[in-house]
């Protein structure tokens, strides 16, 4: 059954004539939305005045609040479409609120809040708690006019018809911005949102003069019980600062007699270290006395030690001087001993030299001796061939005389070399022995020579 089956029995008939008589019909929604819009109104209207009449933060017993919010939720069920389920048909505007998150991210915190809520069971509960939660917020009207922009999306949930569809929905936005003004505290936890029945009571806002006048005289009565509550509010703040006053005054003056006892205490302590303070002083000026004593015998044998040690300093400096002239000598005479045995060693070097040389000339001379030895085998293999072939035929011996008296001369020019070359051989004998001699010779001199001077040295 629609929910506009309320505003068709209070709202008064609209005759229907028929169009013969020229009248025009008016629409049952166009109507619907009017009153929904006026009642928006009033309730709007009538909450802002009773609240800044109120003075306070309003809270959930307040009926122009209550009546307010059944106002909005016949508001937002107006043209509302009927979604079926699987046991019932589901018709809410939890659906619609629930939509706001997605298209404003502040209002995410707001319907988080109202899915943990451990006593909400129904859609309809959820609702009731997130325009709550809005009011407090002073975002309603922010939240609901993100909503009513998005068409597309709300004809998923409302009829074409619907309030929330037409130019009314965004007037009643426009009223809930004067919400702002008025600060709620309203328990959403602890409340039945679930079982609630929105029925709109117009008596609030049909009044007559004695109404108007005992609504007054109970504003009236109300500011003079807050004046009274407010004073002995007071009263109470003032009992409890004058008691804690007095628990101060009592610890600050156990805190007194504390300090005082110590205060003694501490001029006892300071008699006792002024005794030993006089004491002390008395016993170090006395080690003052005895301490310049033993400083001025003290100084007495150091000036004493300082005299003998000139003295001693003066006979160590000779002796280092008479040392270091010593040592510049040695080093001196090392430094020329060192010389010359470079220059024997440069000498030794080249007579090795040498040696490898003469040793290189005299294997050349005995390979010239031996080359010259098979020279002369063959002069004499041949000769001994001529001789017999001599002896076999006498008459070449004659014709070849001639031959074999030259042979023979060469023979006795090559024996005439080997003498020679015998003789050159035994000469770089000779030399080579003579050389080694002398060589030995130095190197002994040269032995004796560094041992004297390594004898002086140690000396």
């Amino acid at each position: 059954m629609r929910e506009s089956c309320l505003w068709a029995g209070s709202a008064p008939k609209v005759k229907m004539r028929s169009p013969e008589k020229g009248i025009a019909v008016k629409d049952p929604t166009a109507v619907e939305r009017a009153n929904l819009l006026n009642m928006a109104k009033l309730s709007i209207k009538g909450l802002i005045e009773s609240a800044l009449s109120f003075g306070r933060t309003l809270d959930s017993d307040y009926p122009p609040l209550q009546q307010f919010f059944v106002v909005m939720e016949h508001c937002l069920k107006h043209g509302l479409k009927v979604r079926k389920s699987f046991l019932s048909y589901n018709k809410t505007i939890w659906g619609p609120l629930e939509l706001v998150e997605k298209l404003y991210p502040e209002a995410e915190e707001i319907a988080a809040s109202v899915r943990d809520l451990p006593g909400l069971k129904t859609p309809l509960g959820r609702a009731r708690a997130w325009l709550r939660l809005a009011l407090m917020q002073k975002k309603m009207a922010d939240y609901l006019r993100c909503l009513i922009i998005q068409r597309d999306l709300l004809s998923e949930f409302y009829e074409y018809h619907a309030l929330m569809m037409e130019e009314e929905g965004a007037v009643i936005v426009g009223l809930l911005v004067g919400l702002n003004v008025i600060d709620a505290n309203l328990c959403v936890k602890g409340e039945d949102l679930d079982s609630q029945v929105g029925v709109i009571d117009f008596s609030v806002y049909l009044k007559s003069d004695d109404d108007i006048g005992g609504k007054e005289r109970d504003v009236q009565i109300a500011a003079i019980l807050d004046q009274k509550n407010y004073v002995e509010e007071l009263n109470r703040q003032l009992n409890s600062t004058v008691s804690s006053l007095h628990a101060r005054v009592d610890s600050l003056e156990k805190s007194n007699t504390k300090l005082i006892e110590e205060l003694a205490i501490a001029k006892n302590n300071i008699i006792k270290l002024q005794e030993e303070n006089h004491q002390l002083r008395s016993e170090n000026t006395l080690i003052l006395m005895k301490t310049q004593h033993h400083l001025e015998a003290t100084k007495v044998d150091v000036e004493a030690e300082l005299q003998t040690y000139k003295h001693s300093r003066q006979g160590l400096d000779e002796m280092y001087s008479e040392a270091r002239r010593q040592l510049r000598e040695e080093s001196q005479l090392r430094q020329d001993m060192e010389n010359e045995l470079v220059v024997q060693v440069s000498m030794k070097h080249e007579i090795e030299l040498a040696m490898k040389l003469l040793e290189k000339d005299i294997h050349e001379k005995q390979d010239t001796l031996i080359g010259l030895r098979q020279q002369l085998d063959e002069v004499k293999a041949i000769n001994m061939e001529m001789y017999q072939k001599l002896q076999v035929s006498e008459d070449a011996m004659k014709e070849k005389s001639e031959i074999i008296s030259r042979l023979e001369d060469k023979t006795n020019q090559i024996n005439a070399a080997m003498k020679q070359l015998e003789q050159s051989d035994k000469d770089l004998l000779t030399q080579t022995r003579t050389i080694a001699m002398s060589f030995v010779k130095c190197a002994s001199n040269e032995a004796q020579h560094q041992y004297k001077l390594v004898k002086d040295i140690s000396f």
